[in-house]
């Protein structure tokens, strides 16, 4: 034997704490209708949701970033292979997210206007769509102007004509004023704002709401319903997708934003060559005029010194160093561009500057090789060689503008749209069978916490066995009668129904006693008054006092019905209502409360004045009476003890009803003078801590519990106890 909360228990009733997985079986029988009930529901709410839910739709395009070739090769030759720079996908990704992008999209379908229909909350767009009456309106044009404060606005549909278009009212969504009335396509203006509506398909009097986003919320909307990724590692193949309501809408939508990326990686490749193209025709004239120059010197200087002519040597170091020159403005060109993209300490720049390094090095040696020459030699070699490098260079020039003007004109970039968009037939949302099936589980999931935590949290007795193992006897366990619940339930429709007509009510309406003899419960207290009768037998006197731990266990129940149960069986019975609180053990029997215990306690009525008969031979009752303010004070009178001795002598037994121990002490005083005192519980409501609190409070005063009686036992699976309904009947017809 161990202790629990104070409580003495046995090893076997410890273990009944612990997880029996038969017991959580049995609780679930217990609570079936429970868990059919809310599992029911919560599968109706998700098929309700997966019926009412907007579909939302998907459409996705593909398209294919090409490596990107620079505009430039034209101009820097070998070395555009060195300045190529490889777009990565994520850029392209980031590209056609950005907001240069779609906010094009923005601007072509006006989607930083909101028109959105009135529905009813939360089911009014789904039953429109389920029953096939959709509003539409489109609306191209909304400009909100300063002198109007609100940003939004309620259009209102006054008419509607046999072509479709139809007259509006646009409403102040404050002060709920006409401020514009306007006709569908055409444009309506006035002081606080411009509209025009294109479209609208509804029914007069449909409502819409009408604002004005700014477009960077517009953009951020499209963000988030746009989705790009990559398919496969590295494949420079983007995938495209959009979401909506919409089918044709999105693949509107997602083709233009597609057609825009497009566009804006033509214009962009086209930039460069338009670029390199103007710096080299600003350099022509630069060119042209030196040129014009060197050719103008050499011609004064020849009419000077007649003509003068190169030697075979002087005229193959005037190749070589036109050579050299020509090379090094090509690679002042090129560091001109390269100095755009890249810093002095890019290996691509060191490079250049280690060619140029080389190219002056062989310049200066023949410089040192045409200073051996003589003076006229060298001046004519000077002045031939500014010609014809600046000739060289000219020419050089003008084929490249040519080239990157060819360039320009071809221009397709390095994005190639593969698939336009196109819209799934089904919807990717509401997943139809996934809710479903998760709300189903909820439904499960939800029934069997609330099922296992009612019954883990309340801890009210379900066996005989737990009382016993406190050490209080238990002298009967009465079932819960059905019949009795019909009987409450028809009183009090029959009361409802009258309510304005006092009702006479017969002993078989509100006694199951009289009603329904052979009831299990009625049976139950025939086996409690075998009990009693060995019980008393060491009692002082005839009196049992009948109370309980706490209100609504039953205890005026067992009481009537128990004193119905010995006057039957010939003895004579007096019932007192001790509670004179609260007691209502006249309605049993179609009694008035007045002229009861109080008023016999407050001198104002002898016994026999209040000692009232009941239909049933042998059974008397004396009521509560007018309820008192001292009740208490009123039992520990003598005229009590006075009545109590009285009444024992007069009658066969005396039963005396009263309050629960823990909300008053009138049963402690009761109990002092009765004989036996019997505890009422009720089944899975009082607790096994309750029941001994109780009878440990009738302790204190002196008064000891002879017994336990546990009622409203239910018949249930997962009880440890129960009760067992055998019929035997009679063969003869």
């Amino acid at each position: 034997m161990r202790k629990k909360h104070g409580v003495q228990l046995s090893d076997s009733q410890l273990n009944e704490d612990e997880i029996d997985l038969s017991k959580l079986i049995l609780i679930l029988f217990d609570n079936i209708w429970v868990l059919i009930s809310l599992t029911i529901l919560f599968t109706a709410v998700g098929v309700a949701y997966v019926i009412l839910a907007t579909p939302i739709y998907k459409a996705d395009s593909l398209i294919q970033v090409e490596a990107k070739n620079s505009g430039m090769s034209a101009l820097l030759g070998d070395m555009s292979d060195m300045l190529s720079n490889e777009t990565s996908s994520t850029t392209e990704v980031e590209i056609i997210k950005s907001r240069m992008n779609l906010g094009k999209t923005v601007d072509n379908f006006n989607l930083d206007i909101r028109a959105t229909p009135k529905y009813i909350p939360i089911i009014g767009k789904g039953l429109d769509r389920v029953l096939g009456k959709e509003k539409e309106i489109k609306v191209s044009r909304l400009d909100l102007f300063d002198t109007y404060s609100p940003n939004q606005v309620i259009l209102k549909l006054n008419a509607t004509d046999l072509k479709g278009g139809g007259e509006y009212v646009l409403i102040d969504i404050e002060s709920s004023d006409i401020i514009l009335t306007g006709v569908v396509g055409e444009l309506a203006s006035n002081e606080y704002m411009s509209v025009f509506v294109q479209s609208i398909k509804a029914k007069i009097g449909d409502e819409f709401i009408l604002s004005r986003i700014s477009k960077f919320k517009a953009i951020q909307s499209l963000q988030s319903r746009l989705s790009v990724e990559e398919k496969g590692s590295k494949s420079g193949i983007l995938s495209i997708s959009f979401t909506g309501e919409n089918k044709t809408l999105i693949e509107t939508i997602l083709n233009d934003i597609s057609m825009n990326y497009f566009l804006q990686n033509v214009q962009r490749n086209s930039a460069e060559a338009e670029k390199s193209l103007d710096f080299l025709q600003n350099q022509l004239p630069n060119i042209k005029a030196d040129l014009s120059v060197a050719e103008n010197n050499l011609n004064d200087f020849r009419q000077k010194n007649e003509s003068i002519d190169l030697n075979m040597e002087a005229q193959s170091t005037l190749k070589v160093m036109v050579a050299l020159e020509s090379q090094l403005n090509e690679l002042t060109f090129k560091e001109s561009e390269i100095a755009k993209r890249f810093t002095k300490d890019h290996p691509t720049y060191i490079a250049l500057l280690d060619k140029r390094k080389v190219l002056i090095n062989n310049k200066k040696e023949l410089n040192l090789e045409v200073k051996s020459l003589p003076k006229t030699q060298r001046d004519v070699l000077r002045m031939k060689r500014d010609v014809e490098v600046n000739q060289q260079i000219y020419v050089q020039l003008l084929n490249k503008v040519q080239e990157l003007n060819i360039l320009r004109a071809g221009t397709v970039g390095n994005v190639r749209i593969l698939d336009g968009a196109q819209a799934y037939t089904a919807a990717i949302k509401p997943r139809k069978v996934f809710i479903i099936i998760l709300a189903t589980l909820m439904g499960v999931f939800i029934a069997l916490v609330i099922v296992f935590m009612k019954s883990f949290l309340h801890k009210g007795i379900e066996s005989p066995d737990e009382i016993e193992a406190i050490g209080l006897a238990v002298y009967a366990s009465v079932p819960m009668s059905d019949y009795q619940i019909t009987m409450d339930a028809k009183v009090k429709r029959k009361k409802r129904e009258n309510i304005n007509i006092p009702q006479k009510l017969e002993l078989h309406e509100t006694l199951l006693a009289v009603a329904n003899p052979a009831d299990l419960s009625i049976e139950a207290l025939r086996g409690l008054r075998t009990s009693m009768h060995f019980a008393m037998m060491e009692a002082k006197n005839n009196v049992v006092m009948i109370s309980g731990p706490a209100p609504g266990v039953g205890k005026s129940f067992v009481s009537v019905n128990f004193a119905a149960v010995i006057a039957k069986a010939d003895q004579r019975v007096l019932l007192i209502d001790a509670d004179m609180r609260k007691g209502f053990l006249q309605k049993h029997f179609d009694l008035p409360w007045v002229d009861g215990l109080s008023d016999i306690l407050s001198s104002k009525r002898d016994v026999i004045d209040v000692i009232k008969k009941t239909k049933i031979e042998s059974l008397d009752v004396i009521t509560r009476g007018q309820v008192p303010p001292n009740p208490s004070e009123l039992l520990m009178h003598t005229r009590f003890a006075e009545l109590v001795e009285w009444a024992s002598q007069e009658y066969d037994l005396v039963i005396i009803d009263t309050p629960p121990i823990l909300a008053v002490t009138d049963p402690s005083v009761v109990g002092a003078l009765a004989g036996t005192t019997l505890m009422v519980g009720r089944f899975g409501k009082n607790t096994v801590k309750e029941i001994d609190v109780a009878r440990h409070r009738f302790a204190m005063a002196g008064v000891e519990v002879k017994g336990f009686i546990l009622n409203a036992v239910e018949k249930n699976a997962s009880s440890s106890y129960g009760y067992y309904n055998y019929t035997y009947e009679s063969n003869e017809k």
